[in-house]
C-alpha cells in the first residue's frame, strides 16, 4: 500500500508541475479573417455560424475555453487547432489560388453536409456549435454560391 501512495504522490507532483507548461497559443490577430469575409461575403447568419463554429480551429485566432488552462487538455486542444489550420486556414485565404479556394469551399460543403464538421468533440464542449439542419443548409447554400465565383475565375479565358 505504501508503494501506491508514493506513486500517487509522484503523479500528483508531476501533474502540478505540468500546469506550469503548455503549448504555444493560437492568438494571432483576430482581424486576419476579414479578407475571407470580404471575399466570400457571407450573410450575417452564416458569418455568425462561421465565427462560432469554424474560426477557433480554422484561423490564426482561437478563443480558448477556461479548461484550456489545464494540462494535458491544452495540448489536446492545440493539436486540434494545428490540424484544423493545416486543412483550412481562413486567415491565409488571400494566399490561396482561386482553384484552391474553390477546392476548400467544396471540402467545406462536403464536411458540413456530412456533419463531420464541426467535430463532435467541439460541439460537445461548445453548446452553440451544434448546427441545426437550417444552419447547415444556410452554410452550404452560401458556400455553393461563392464557389460559382471561383469556378468562373479558374476557367481558362
Amino acid at each position: 500500500m505504501k508503494i501506491l501512495k508514493k506513486i500517487g504522490l509522484l503523479l500528483l507532483v508531476v501533474f502540478i508541475i505540468a500546469q506550469f507548461f503548455g503549448p504555444e497559443k493560437n492568438d494571432g490577430d483576430v482581424t486576419s479573417v476579414e479578407a475571407f469575409y470580404a471575399d466570400t461575403n457571407p450573410p450575417e447568419d452564416v458569418k455568425l455560424i462561421l465565427k462560432n463554429t469554424c474560426n477557433d480551429c480554422h484561423s490564426d485566432h482561437t478563443r480558448y475555453p477556461w479548461y484550456d488552462k489545464i494540462t494535458p487538455v491544452n495540448y489536446w486542444l492545440a493539436e486540434h487547432v494545428e490540424d484544423g489550420k493545416k486543412h483550412f486556414n481562413i486567415s491565409k485565404w488571400n494566399d490561396y489560388s482561386d482553384k484552391k479556394k474553390d477546392h476548400k469551399l467544396d471540402e467545406l460543403i462536403e464536411m458540413v453536409e456530412e456533419k463531420e464538421m464541426p467535430l463532435p468533440s467541439y460541439t460537445w464542449t461548445h453548446g452553440d456549435a451544434d448546427l441545426s439542419q437550417e444552419q447547415i443548409d444556410a452554410v452550404v447554400s452560401w458556400a455553393k454560391t461563392v464557389r460559382l465565383k471561383y469556378a468562373f475565375l479558374k476557367e481558362p479565358q
